[in-house]
């Protein structure tokens, strides 16, 4: 079945025009029909627009210019900018928004000849671990309709895991890719902060929001990753920076590989299976030749602290704009602080009112220095801390969540809990550093993701030692029985 393939293998059968890049996304079109209604990864597919992008795909490849993932499926989450389709945010006050131009990661997909197959879920303006806080559906894991797929780009990783789209693009502000990615068993990766544009992703945390794929391979992940990196002028936080190349992909070894295990990360709150199956995976490399030695950063344990200051603080300045005059579904009320009071009070969900609330107060006269600014210079210590790290190491490695996929509902009156399950990923966030987590087994009969963390802009030495440790590990076949 075409579904069963991976991104690269889809790629060279049409290229070689054995199967034509419409029927690969009839093929994709079909199984969203079919069990997309029991997973709920996607917001909105538009079939006949779906078939357009591949008709021109098609031509590109006819006329001589396919490139390297041309003729595709990939989804995307609807927090980024879609010419002519909605994008929601999963809010209720974007609701039918449809907007005048695409994200540039939207761009450059088009430009790459792949075919847009729709806009996933996520929770509400990506705050959330859970991807249950979306105001129109809850998503479930592929691999237990009963459990979350993580979040925030839940959608996104449960469309790949369930075969509905060989690739994704999800945004990561504290691990809403990576988190995601371990508990639905497949690639995610979080680029350096500022390689990747982020010029149409509707802003949460914009000092930590970084956008990414989702993938079954690491050699899937790179290749799409090159597509749509580099630098963009549009975006004043990116780098003047070509993309992060996939050509030496394969040219890594784990020999005398240096790689830096934080007791911070492996701590008695992680669930033990997932600390054997990170153990096991490290018996393995070890065989490999690559050296392991335990480290101490101690800021780590600040982390979740510092991330839900820095972050509500500055998701309270990004979501100020949405008020019903200049974006946001208005509602009517009394005068214009009624019609502001009450577009936002009933346009905003639970969490997203009060992270916002959480941001204002951090931010405000008095508390400024005590909170946001002190968060500021942990956040600089902890940078100072790993930079010392990666002075002597190659990679960090950790679990990339404490936890295998957790039941519905269960933690969603636990909203620390739900907060401490970024403990692992939060790190790379607040130091702008490059982040990938990778399946390396199974607790409980659910997936367990390895995590990897490079020293800043290290993004292609990154992954290429992804691509190693992935070969290295035992083959991850198995599938949800969903698939």
């Amino acid at each position: 079945m075409l579904t069963d393939l991976t991104a690269s293998e889809i790629a060279r059968l049409v290229a070689s025009r054995e199967a034509s890049c419409v029927e690969v996304a009839e093929a994709f079109l079909q199984r969203i029909h079919i069990l997309d209604s029991k997973i709920g990864s996607f917001l909105k597919v538009e079939p006949d627009k779906v078939l357009e992008s591949a008709k021109l795909a098609q031509s590109m490849l006819d006329r001589g210019e396919g490139k390297a993932l041309t003729g595709v499926p990939i989804a995307v989450k609807d927090n980024m900018s879609t010419e002519g389709i909605e994008t929601t945010c999963a809010s209720k006050i974007l609701e039918g928004y449809i907007p005048p131009f695409d994200a540039t990661v939207v761009t450059r997909l088009k430009e790459s000849g792949m075919t847009l197959i729709g806009k996933t879920n996520l929770d509400e303006f990506a705050m959330g671990t859970s991807t249950e806080n979306s105001a129109f559906q809850v998503t479930r894991n592929p691999w237990d309709l009963g459990r979350s797929p993580g979040g925030s780009s839940g959608g996104s990783a449960a469309a790949v895991a369930a075969e509905l789209a060989p690739l994704a693009l999800g945004s990561d502000t504290g691990g809403s890719i990576r988190q995601p990615a371990a508990l639905c068993g497949v690639v995610g990766f979080k680029p350096s902060y500022g390689r990747c544009s982020r010029y149409g992703l509707i802003a949460f945390g914009s000092s930590l929001d970084q956008i990414g794929p989702f993938a079954k391979t690491v050699e899937d992940t790179a290749l799409l990753t090159e597509a749509i990196t580099g630098k963009d002028p549009l975006d004043g936080t990116s780098l003047d920076l070509g993309p992060i190349s996939a050509q030496n992909l394969k040219s890594g070894s784990l020999k005398g590989l240096r790689v830096a295990l934080p007791k911070e990360l492996f701590g008695s709150a992680t669930h033990p299976e997932v600390l054997e199956q990170i153990q096991n995976a490290i018996n393995v490399l070890q065989k490999e030749g690559v050296e392991f030695q335990e480290v101490s950063i101690p800021s780590i344990e600040l982390g979740v602290t510092t991330y839900y200051i820095i972050a509500p603080a500055e998701a309270s300045s990004n979501l100020a704009r949405f008020d019903g005059i200049r974006y946001g579904v208005r509602k009517d009320g009394q005068g214009h602080i009624g019609m502001v009071e009450k577009t936002r009070s009933e346009g905003f969900g639970h969490e997203v009112k009060t992270r916002i609330m959480i941001g204002t107060y951090a931010l405000s006269a008095g508390y400024y220095d005590a909170f946001y600014l002190k968060a500021q210079q942990v956040r600089a210590m902890m940078q100072q801390e790993f930079q010392k790290v990666y002075e002597s190491f190659d990679v960090v490695l950790s679990p990339t969540s404490p936890i295998p996929a957790f039941k519905l509902g269960e933690l969603k009156k636990d909203p620390l809990a739900l907060k401490l399950l970024d403990f692992c990923t939060i790190p790379a966030n607040l130091g702008g550093m490059p982040g990938i987590s990778l399946n390396c087994g199974f607790a409980e009969g659910l997936p367990v993701g390895l995590q990897l963390m490079g020293a800043p802009l290290d993004d292609e030495k990154l992954l290429q030692i992804a691509y190693c440790v992935e070969q290295a590990l035992p083959s991850g076949t198995i599938k949800p029985s969903i698939a």
